[in-house]
């Protein structure tokens, strides 16, 4: 026992060694694992700041002024508006009809004015075609191109899918071009249709940068055309607005243009918007301001609302607060009329806007007149809505509704196939509404796919006084009066045909043509 006792301490402390060496190394491994740890709770920690101070710069309101110093404070709400219209060669209204400046001659003030920027949002780019009657369009081509050898800042959005020569020549001089992939974003297509120039002036319509929604003229350079030719030959009956020495508005509008540039790239739309693309103005808070020195609001609004980021006024709230704050009538001129949404594999109904006007009708007694342009494409099932719309009016007090196809094809309607080879149809496209106390203009027609699926602009504006002549909104009224009242307006059944052998199904009463500025003189001295 004593010698295994005498053996033991000898194990016992190799034993003791080896435990003790143990612990240590056990202890060592503990001192790297705590530190890490310690670390990686260090950069979490880091992390979350970064991520707060992120949050706290996100929620604060960054967007009180834009690039150019422009705020609600500094800008100026005293601005000058003008109608502009293109109205086709030929039509023919009374000696007393109201004509409104031109749109190619409004354009083309716009671009003499440049002087520091000209921003451009368009769903077409056919200016440079060599059509006989093309000419306003190419100068207004060569006006773009001059302004990029100023020193004038060129930025111009597209659809993906326009293939345009006028945008790769611009381009190449310079220009920043954006192309949108709405197909991609949304199923749909851009028709927005809107110019911002040096932050103070704005062109909102139905036009879009296309030779045949300008003025024909018959001569062209040292191009002359037959005038029966010219009188059946395309163009676009086109309508919009152009405000001058207005950045109040221009601070809006210039969010919906920095949305649009956002997008570049981009093959989807974020899930949250940055704060610098919130609306300033919406239908509950509209901007102020005076109109040809009339008391008036406005703001501008947005589709498709996945477009709409906060306090931005989804186009048909804008169009439901117009209707709603009317209080004797609604005029609505648009180039289609179909409140269906369409798919692949099926069309459903689209009650939006066709509830909207029923109620008004029924509920509030408001006289509705619907403006609609018959033309091929128009489709049979717009006639089945107009009669549905008709009839619930039937039986009830009050309830006026009344429906005109304004039919610009009839002149075409008995060409000769050789006429018919060198033309184009005529067209209205106008796409605005104008009530007693307010007007809406817009980039779509009153279809369902193109609020749900495209991307469009609105316009609202409100005005308390709209009887007196310097008013947009009783400008507004003349002109759907005008065209109401016109020969071209009638009531219209989808089957009926033209009688070719009467002289009076292909000519008008003539009493007023529209005339253009020929594209030998600069518009700034006619």
């Amino acid at each position: 026992m004593d010698g295994v006792m005498s053996r033991d301490p000898k194990l016992g402390s190799a034993g003791s060694s080896r435990l003790e060496g143990k612990q240590l190394a056990c202890q060592s491994s503990q001192l790297p694992l705590k530190s890490q740890q310690r670390c990686i709770v260090i950069f979490a920690l880091v992390c979350c700041f970064a991520i707060l101070v992120a949050l706290i710069f996100s929620a604060v309101d960054i967007m009180g002024e834009d690039e150019d110093g422009l705020s609600e404070k500094n800008c100026q709400n005293k601005c000058r508006i003008a109608l502009v219209e293109n109205i086709p060669a030929g039509l023919n209204y009374s000696e007393n009809a109201p004509f409104h400046l031109s749109l190619y001659q409004g354009w083309m003030n716009l671009l003499t004015m440049a002087q520091k920027s000209v921003d451009i949002v368009s769903s077409h780019w056919d200016l440079n075609h060599s059509h006989p009657s093309a000419c306003q369009g190419q100068r207004l081509f060569e006006k773009l191109l001059q302004l990029t050898s100023q020193n004038i800042e060129i930025k111009l959005v597209s659809d993906v899918t326009a293939d345009s020569k006028v945008l790769e020549a611009l381009k190449l001089k310079g220009a920043e071009v954006t192309y949108m992939n709405m197909s991609a974003y949304n199923k749909g297509r851009l028709q927005s249709s809107f110019w911002i120039v040096d932050k103070q002036h704005v062109y909102i319509g139905s036009a879009g940068l296309d030779w045949r929604s300008l003025g024909q003229v018959a001569r062209c350079g040292e191009k002359t055309i037959r005038l029966r030719i010219l009188t059946l030959d395309m163009k676009m009956k086109e309508l919009g607005v152009i405000f001058y020495n207005c950045s109040c508005l221009v601070l809006d509008l210039q969010r919906i243009f920095a949305l649009y540039s956002s997008l570049k790239f981009k093959s989807r739309v974020p899930q949250t918007w940055s704060k610098r693309l919130y609306g300033v103005y919406d239908n509950e808070k509209k901007l102020q301001l005076q109109l040809n020195e009339t008391k008036s609001q406005a703001f501008v609004s947005n589709s498709p609302k996945l477009f709409c980021p906060k306090n931005r006024s989804f186009d048909i709230d804008a169009i439901y607060s117009v209707i709603d704050d009317a209080k004797q009538y609604v005029y609505i001129a648009v180039m289609d009329y179909l409140p269906i949404s369409s798919t692949s594999t099926k069309r459903t109904y689209w009650p939006d806007l066709d509830g909207k006007i029923r109620e008004a009708l029924v509920l509030r007694s408001v006289k509705v007149r619907l403006l609609i342009s018959f033309w091929k494409e128009t489709d049979p099932l717009t006639f089945n809505f107009i009669s549905s719309l008709k009839a619930i009016c039937t039986e009830i007090a009050n309830c006026s509704l009344k429906v005109k196809f304004f039919d610009l094809e009839r002149e075409n309607a008995c060409a000769t196939k050789e006429e018919m080879n060198l033309t184009f149809p005529k067209l209205n496209r106008n796409k605005y509404m104008v009530t007693d106390g307010a007007a809406y203009i817009g980039n779509f027609d009153w279809v369902g796919n193109d609020f749900t699926q495209n991307a469009g602009t609105g316009l609202v504006i409100n005005q308390a006084d709209a009887r007196n002549n310097m008013s947009i909104i009783k400008q507004l009224k003349d002109v759907f009066e005008r065209d109401w009242y016109s020969p071209y307006a009638r009531s219209l059944q989808p089957t009926k045909q033209p009688n070719c052998s009467s002289p009076s199904d292909l000519s008008p009463p003539s009493h007023k043509t529209a005339t253009y500025n020929t594209c030998g003189k600069d518009p700034a001295s006619v």
